[in-house]
């Protein structure tokens, strides 16, 4: 089941991605990317070990929208 990950974090694991690829990516922006993993994962009740990677996965391999075609 997937898990509804919020906009917010979502924005934050992009600026992460971004600098990953250019091979930038700061300690500060790592550190706000774990600090919320670890937020929403206490709010929603799940696990961080389930949220961090579905949230990788639906920031580097997005589902294609269904009404793209």
């Amino acid at each position: 089941m997937a898990i509804e990950l919020p906009d917010d974090l979502i924005v934050l694991e992009r600026s992460a991605w971004e600098e990953i690829q250019a091979g930038a990516l700061s300690v500060d922006t790592a550190q706000a990317v774990q600090e919320r993993i670890r937020e929403f994962a206490a709010e929603s009740g799940e696990s961080r070990l389930a949220v961090e990677p579905e949230l990788k996965r639906a920031v580097r391999h997005p589902e294609p929208e269904a009404d793209a075609a």
